[in-house]
C-alpha cells in the first residue's frame, strides 16, 4: 500500500469513527431519557420514529447533493450540525418534543451516512483496496466508545453529550476537509440525470433486502439492548448500557477482521457465516436462558451484524460508476428504514406481549438475508454459485 493510500485510508477510518461517537452516547442514554420522560415502550417507540421519518426521504436529497458538492464538504457541514442534533432529544420535555428532536438527528445523520459511504465506496473502486468493512469497524468502535463513556459518565445527560460531541465535531471537520479529492468529485459538478424505475439494476433489490434484515437487527440492538438488560437486572442497577457496549464492541471486532475474511472467504460465505451467528445470538436472548448467556448473545449478534451493511454498500457501489451515489442512497434508504423503523415496531410488539417476542420477530428476516446473500457477489442471482473475485 502506497503512503498516500495509507494516509487516505486512515483519514477515512477516522471520519467514520468520529461520526459515531455522539450517536453511540445517545443510544446508551435512551433508557435514562425513557425514565426521565415517563414513557412506556409504545410511547418510546412512537418517539423513535422521528429519526426514520427524517432520515429516509433525506437520503435521496443527500445523494444528489453529494454528486454536486462532493462528500468531503457535506461531511464537514454534518459534523458542524451534529452536536446540536443529538442534544435536542436529551432536552425533550415529553414524547412530542423527543420526536421533534429525533427528526433533527435523523436529518443530519442522512447527509453524513451517504457522504461517508460514497467516499469509502469510491476509494475502494478507484484504488482496488478493500477498506469498506474496516471503515464500518471503526464506526462501531466509535459507537462503543461513545456508549461506554455515556454509561460510565457521572454528569448530566446533556453534559455527557456535550463532552463527547463537541470535540468529535471539531476534529471531524478538520479530518473531513483533509480527505483527498477523489475522481467523481468535481467542484461545481452536476448531478446525473434521474433514472426510470426500469433502469435500476435488479441486483440492487436483492442487496437492499439483505441489508434491510441486517440493519433491522443492528437497529434493534442499538435501541433495545440496554432496555432488555435493564429489565433483567435487579431493580436499581445502573449499568444496563453495558449491553450496547458489548454489542458494539463485537460489532467492531467483526468489522475490523471483515476485510481479511472477505478476501479469504468471499462476500457470500462471509455474509452467511455472520448471519448464522446473529440468529444464534438472538436465540440466546429470546429463550428462557440464564442471564450470563444474554451477554454472550449480545456478542454473537454484534459479530453477526458486523459485515452486512458494508458488504451491501460495496455491492451497491460496484453496480454502476455514474449512479454509485444513487445506488448507495437507495440501498441505504432501505437499510436505514430497517435500522430506524424496526426498533419502534419491536417496541410495539414488546408493549403488546414482551420484548423477547419483539426480538424473536427478527429471526425470519435473518433467514431471508441468509438466502439473499448470493446477490453480494456483484449482482449475480441469489442462488448462483459463480466464484467470487478475491479482490472484493
Amino acid at each position: 500500500m502506497s503512503s498516500s493510500l495509507f494516509r487516505t485510508t486512515l483519514l477515512t477510518i477516522a471520519v467514520f469513527a468520529l461520526q459515531a461517537l455522539a450517536f453511540g452516547a445517545w443510544l446508551a442514554l435512551i433508557p435514562d431519557v425513557q425514565i426521565k420522560l415517563g414513557l412506556n415502550k409504545a410511547q418510546l417507540a412512537l418517539a423513535l420514529l422521528g429519526m426514520p421519518i427524517a432520515t429516509i426521504p433525506t437520503l435521496q436529497v443527500a445523494s444528489r447533493l453529494v454528486s454536486r458538492f462532493g462528500p468531503r464538504r457535506l461531511l464537514a457541514a454534518g459534523f458542524l450540525a451534529q452536536p446540536l442534533s443529538v442534544i435536542l432529544p436529551l432536552i425533550a420535555v415529553g414524547q412530542g418534543s423527543l420526536f421533534a428532536g429525533l427528526l433533527a438527528t435523523g436529518f443530519v445523520m442522512a447527509f453524513m451516512q451517504v457522504s461517508l459511504n460514497v467516499y469509502a465506496g469510491r476509494l475502494e473502486k478507484q484504488t482496488g483496496a478493500t477498506v469498506m468493512i474496516r471503515c464500518h469497524g471503526f464506526w462501531a468502535i466509535g459507537l462503543m466508545l461513545g456508549s461506554l463513556f455515556a454509561t460510565l459518565s457521572g454528569v448530566s445527560l446533556v453534559g455527557t453529550l456535550l463532552i463527547i460531541a463537541l470535540p468529535a465535531a471539531m476534529l471531524g471537520v478538520v479530518v473531513a476537509l483533509s480527505l483527498p479529492r477523489l475522481a467523481g468529485e468535481v467542484a461545481g459538478g452536476v448531478s446525473p440525470p434521474r433514472r426510470a424505475l426500469r433502469q435500476i439494476p435488479p441486483a440492487l433489490f436483492y442487496v437492499s433486502i439483505f441489508a434491510l434484515a441486517i440493519s433491522m437487527t443492528e437497529g434493534a440492538m442499538s435501541d433495545w439492548a440496554a432496555i432488555y438488560l435493564a429489565e433483567r437486572l435487579p431493580e436499581g442497577a445502573r449499568h444496563a448500557g453495558i449491553a450496547v457496549t458489548i454489542y458494539s464492541g463485537f460489532l467492531a471486532v467483526g468489522r475490523l477482521i471483515g476485510d481479511a475474511l472477505k478476501i479469504r472467504l468471499g462476500a457470500v460465505r462471509l455474509a452467511r457465516l455472520t448471519v448464522t451467528l446473529a440468529i444464534l445470538g438472538l436465540g440466546m436472548l429470546v429463550m428462557p436462558l440464564p442471564l450470563g448467556l444474554a451477554y454472550v448473545g449480545f456478542a454473537c449478534i454484534g459479530l453477526g451484524a458486523s459485515v452486512g451493511f458494508p458488504l451491501g454498500v460495496s455491492a451497491a457501489a460496484a453496480l454502476d460508476d455514474t449512479y454509485e451515489g444513487a445506488n448507495i442512497a437507495i440501498m441505504s434508504s432501505v437499510a436505514i428504514c430497517g435500522f430506524l423503523i424496526g426498533p419502534p415496531l419491536i417496541g410495539f410488539l414488546a408493549e403488546a406481549v414482551n420484548l423477547r417476542v419483539g426480538l424473536a420477530a427478527l429471526i425470519p428476516l435473518l433467514v431471508t438475508a441468509w438466502v439473499l446473500a448470493g446477490a453480494l457477489r456483484g449482482g449475480i442471482a441469489p442462488d448462483s454459485d459463480e466464484p467470487e473475485s478475491l479482490a472484493g
